[in-house]
């Protein structure tokens, strides 16, 4: 009996199949629902991967490595960083309600209660 031949497999990289803006906005927008701010930073790290670091880092004023550093999934990027890498690639962040309404805190809840 012939031995069948082996497979091999390449790692999936995420980067190979961003090329549009709305391909980037829709695959943050995922990351971001799970709300694990380590899985969205390597997940910003995809797409500025896959739309070139170097360009990118001239963009936005940042160095190429610190971007890595920054967008690993081991990264923290500050709020800056993510907000200069973001507006270089063409998306932005929308904040979106939940539907939970929060309990009043403060004075305005005591004054509703009196």
């Amino acid at each position: 009996m012939a031995k069948a031949p082996k497979e091999r497999y390449r790692p999936f990289d995420a980067a190979n199949y961003i090329e549009t803006a709305d391909d980037a906005a829709h695959y943050l927008t995922a990351a971001a629902e799970g709300g694990d701010a380590a899985h969205f930073a390597g997940a910003l790290g995809d797409v500025a991967r896959a739309r070139n670091m170097s360009k990118l880092a001239r963009d936005t004023g940042l160095t190429r490595e610190g971007l890595y550093k920054a967008l690993s999934g081991d990264g923290n990027p500050s709020l800056d960083t993510a907000m200069r890498v973001l507006s270089s690639l063409g998306v932005r962040i929308a904040i979106v309600s939940e539907g939970k309404k929060p309990a009043a805190k403060g004075r305005r809840a005591k004054a509703k209660a009196a």
